[in-house]
């Protein structure tokens, strides 16, 4: 896990300067396949704290490119959130239990 956080933190720095929708679509595009890698049965909560560490990152990314206006506080990001830039919530995708044919 901290492997693909760092790898995401990494791409959040390169990516600074996209439009925060543009981020957005990515970030969600890269939590999907994430999801659906390691979406299985017993592992939600592993998938929720990844879901919550890559929105902390997010965060800190966005909070660093807006110095002038003092940053963007975290009421702030959380109310982007809410409006307009959800995060998928983890999924398990696959499961042990199901009948294979």
């Amino acid at each position: 896990m901290s492997r693909a956080l760092k790898a995401i933190s990494q791409w959040m720095q390169s990516q600074l300067h996209w439009p925060i929708r543009d981020q957005w679509e990515k970030l969600v595009q890269k939590l999907n396949g994430h999801f659906a890698y390691y979406g299985i049965t017993g592992n939600s909560e592993a998938l929720e704290r990844f879901r919550d560490a890559a929105k902390r990152l997010w965060h800190k990314w966005l909070n660093r490119r807006s110095r002038q206006s003092g940053g963007m506080s975290w009421q702030r990001f959380e109310e982007l959130l809410k409006q307009f830039y959800p995060l998928p919530p983890p999924r398990v995708v696959h499961s042990i239990y199901a009948a294979k044919s």
